[in-house]
């Protein structure tokens, strides 16, 4: 796990690297090379996890220097591949996956990406035939920004490094700026929150031609991984479940694969319960008597405290427990930080619960962090899938599994079975007519101008919504069904945002944060799998439930509930921070003064912190969008 910059025809210089040193506190290297008229620059930030010596030090050279390497990530079936490329001839000169991948690049050419199980982010510069590649692993799991100017064209692993460029601008994105305050999605396109930058994302690669390269001129990024058809894959319950443990059991075991301290975050859900059983068990812990090291988020409020299903775990496995208590206080005391590491504003105090995880794992020596990111999307683990799924139900007249799944959520979930009747219809409307109930919702009280009703946001009409938006720019068609909306979650949607925020929160601690529920192959057959593996009744991701049964507790196998990061934020924003959410408030407004309606956004927060409406995660984005812009200096 590192950081690193790439550069064709700008300057050298060691900011773009200094900026992002907390990605790789291990090693650092800087390489200029003139091909075509262009300086190229190559840097790297290493953070040390398979082998730790100097022969992992990077710009790595091979094959005489024909090629030279930067990469961020990790392949975790390395040594398989070393093998195989042994067995050909290859000889190497270190012990690290960083000499296999670009080994690999030499033998088998852009085709190597298809062998590749793991995370990357990386540049391959070829002196021979004078191109540079760059490519991003399947799912987005490490990123890679970038941004051309009339000066050159750069690419790095933090939009940071990229403002760093001359005459770059710092101006907003308005259109994708509606898509965080309304929804609160980002990542959805190859756009950011800023105008200027973008990037290249999960599943795609570029090749340049540095002797033709033009600078200014529009690169075109082409996808190379796609995911399988959903519903293609049909088994009965018991085929499907063993299948998945067998596939989730491997990848766990490839994860593991380290030469430093391993341990997981414990959230006492079903997915961070199941990766540390199953990494216990391959540690070869015994009840009573385990190694691995978890590291959980604990709140005196008992409405969003998971610390009794933790503990489950923890007894069970015998895991070396660390519990944390994050403070209402220190969610804005460590928000300009947490802004800065992230770059673009977050969704919610949740991602100060996740900081808060990672910095509590450096502090006891842990580098290497195992988290269950993924399993909700491919699984259809959010409530917000039921619409889909009854919808589904009612398609095929399954009406007495209708009927059930109607009473099941009203008697574990407390949803009444009228606003379920309500929801059920959602997914059958035109998007424009969804999106314009989405923002007639925005109006708690229903009195009063709307306060997305703005003048920047006023020029962007028509407006289609952040999730069409999302399935455009991936060619998804409209999602009607569970399999559809485990695709888009994966592909466009929800997955893409929140491994940002893991890859941030871990880096900024110098922690390498790895998700064995996205080896690729699990995945496939995740989403190729049929929707009754997935949800039936009020039980969501049935096929996992069913595969750790006997391997982690009943009482996390049988849970209905989702809470995950969550942080007790009605109680916060009422209580003791309810002075720093109208400041706060406030600052956004003054900052930008023409993005979000002044009375409106004024009479939405007062609502909610009045009881007159809910305090969701609106209230969070709207004070973070003035902490981004006071951090950055964004204008719009």
């Amino acid at each position: 796990m590192c950081g690193i910059w790439i550069s064709v025809g700008l300057a050298p210089d060691e900011k773009y690297l200094d900026v992002i040193a907390h990605r790789g506190p291990d090693g650092h290297g800087l390489k200029v090379f003139e091909i075509g008229g262009h300086p190229i620059t190559l840097g790297h930030n290493r953070l040390a996890i398979i082998d730790t010596s100097s022969a992992g030090l990077q710009p790595m050279p091979f094959a005489d220097e024909r090629y030279w390497l930067v990469f961020n990530g990790e392949i975790y079936n390395y040594r398989e591949l070393r093998v195989e490329l042994e067995a050909k001839g290859v000889v190497f000169h270190s012990h690290s996956d960083s000499e296999v991948l670009v080994a690999a690049y030499a033998e088998w050419g852009e085709a190597c990406l298809d062998r590749f199980v793991g995370m990357f982010a990386f540049a391959i510069l070829d002196r021979a035939t004078r191109k540079l590649f760059l490519a991003r692993d399947r799912f987005g799991i490490k990123p890679l920004y970038y941004a051309s100017t009339k000066a050159g064209l750069a690419f790095g692993s933090e939009i940071k490094q990229l403002l760093e460029v001359p005459a770059l601008s710092r101006r907003g994105n308005v259109a994708r700026l509606f898509d965080f305050v309304s929804t609160g999605m980002t990542d959805h396109t190859n756009e950011t929150l800023f105008a200027d930058v973008f990037q290249l994302r999960g599943g795609e690669k570029l090749t340049l031609d540095l002797e033709t390269f033009v600078p200014g001129r529009p690169i075109a990024p082409q996808r190379w991984y796609r995911l399988p058809e959903p519903g293609s894959i049909v088994h009965d319950a018991n085929t499907a479940a063993e299948c998945f443990r067998e596939l989730l059991d491997t990848s766990v075991g490839l994860h593991l694969r380290s030469d430093v301290p391993v341990g997981s975050c414990l959230s006492g859900g079903l997915d961070s319960s199941a990766i540390v059983s199953l990494a216990s068990r391959r540690l070869g812990s015994e009840p009573g008597g385990g190694h691995m090291h978890t590291v959980s988020a604990c709140y005196a409020e008992k409405r969003v405290d998971e610390r009794p299903f933790m503990e489950a775990v923890v007894e069970k496995w015998g895991s070396r427990p660390y519990y944390i208590y994050p403070r209402y206080e220190d969610a804005f005391k460590l928000a300009e930080k947490i802004t800065w590491h992230q770059d673009e504003p977050y969704g919610s105090t949740s991602i100060f619960a996740q900081w808060s995880v990672f910095s509590e794992a450096r502090a006891h020596g842990v580098t290497v962090m195992l988290d269950g990111q993924g399993a909700d999307e491919q699984l259809a683990g959010y409530h917000g899938g039921y619409s889909y799924y009854m919808n589904m139900l009612l398609d095929q007249r399954r009406y007495g599994e209708l009927l059930s799944t109607l009473r099941e959520r009203q008697r574990d979930f407390g949803v009444p079975i009228k606003e379920q009747l309500r929801a059920l219809f959602g997914p059958r409307l035109p998007y424009r007519v969804r999106g314009w109930l989405l923002r007639q919702a925005a109006t708690v009280t229903g009195s009063g101008p709307n306060w997305l009703d703005s003048e920047a946001f006023a020029t962007l009409k028509p407006l289609k919504g952040a999730f069409q938006t999302a399935l455009d720019q991936d060619g998804l068609p409209p999602v009607t069904d569970i399999g559809g909306l485990c695709q888009a979650m994966v592909q466009a949607t929800n997955l893409p945002m929140l491994l940002k925020y893991e890859d941030r929160n871990s880096m900024a601690h110098s922690i390498e944060a790895r998700v064995p529920f996205l080896d690729h192959r699990l995945v496939e057959f995740t989403i190729g799998l049929g929707s009754e593996h997935k949800m039936r009744g009020s039980e969501t991701k049935s096929v996992l439930r069913r595969a750790m049964r006997g391997i982690m507790p009943d009482m996390i196998c049988d849970r209905r509930d989702k809470l995950g990061f969550t942080t007790p934020e009605e109680e916060w924003f009422r209580g003791p921070l309810r002075g720093a959410i109208v400041d706060g408030m406030e600052e956004t407004l003054r900052r930008f003064p023409t993005l979000l309606n002044v009375e409106g956004t004024r009479r939405r927060v007062n609502d909610a912190l009045e009881g007159r409406g809910p305090v969701d995660f609106t209230l969070w984005r709207i004070v973070n969008l003035g902490i981004w812009s006071k951090v950055f200096g964004v204008t719009v």
